[in-house]
């Protein structure tokens, strides 16, 4: 156990190490290690987590090999490669929804539609006031951003509700993954081309400290619904 213990702490150092030098890869517009360290990042974390679960849920590492797909797909940063990783991502994006709510005991569905409503309203200016939407992509961001205030509306009503560390590492992910939603959108739809060294190391560093949340999340979750 003791052992176990310590390779777990040493892939995490591991983990935080690569993301920083994927953050740094993408300042630099660094492409060769970009490719090579965002795979790395997603195969880290794998390995983390089936080495720390005793359930082993493999939608939580379905989502994340489209996690690293999408990624990949963002890469080359044109409008084909584009549509495919928001294709990915969509599906990606039901998935954590869909495990989310697998792992949380709901009890009072009211809370959770007060609070989803905000963040509908949110997500939806933003996107109605943006002009530049390809045609072929205004479906894929409609359903995203009725996904992610979902998301958000659950991990808000779970927080209010029960104030517990499960839920609070919930909240503290799906925050993350919001900031995350707002700065790709922002860099490929309202700044195209724009400030693209500040906005992707911003982007990078929101989706390693999330999908580590959600890891811890996970690992919260199948413990409590183990007791």
């Amino acid at each position: 156990m003791l052992q176990q213990k310590n390779i777990l702490n040493y892939l995490t150092i591991a983990f935080f190490g690569v993301g920083v030098f994927e953050i740094i890869s993408e300042y630099l517009q660094n492409t060769l290690l970009i490719f090579s360290l965002k795979p790395l990042i997603t195969i880290i974390l794998i390995v983390i987590y089936c080495l720390e679960s005793k359930q082993k849920n493999r939608i939580f590492v379905l989502l994340l090999l489209l996690s690293l797909t999408t990624n990949i797909l963002f890469i080359p940063n044109t409008p084909d490669y584009l549509y495919y990783a928001l294709i990915v991502f969509t599906i990606h994006r039901i998935l954590v929804v869909f495990m989310v709510f697998r792992l949380q005991k709901i009890k009072d569905y009211i809370p959770f539609l007060i609070a989803t409503l905000p963040f509908l309203l949110i997500f939806f200016y933003l996107f109605m006031e943006t002009a530049e939407i390809p045609e072929r992509s205004f479906l894929l961001l409609l359903l995203q951003n009725i996904l992610i205030s979902i998301l958000s509306g659950l991990a808000l009503s779970s927080y209010v509700m029960n104030d517990n560390k499960q839920n609070s590492v919930l909240l503290i992910s799906v925050l993350l993954f919001v900031m995350l939603q707002f700065i790709v959108f922002i860099e490929k739809y309202l700044l195209v081309n724009e400030y693209t060294s500040i906005l992707r190391p911003l982007a990078m560093t929101f989706n390693v400290l999330a999908f580590f949340s959600l890891y811890k999340y996970v690992i919260l979750a199948e413990k409590s619904n183990d007791n």
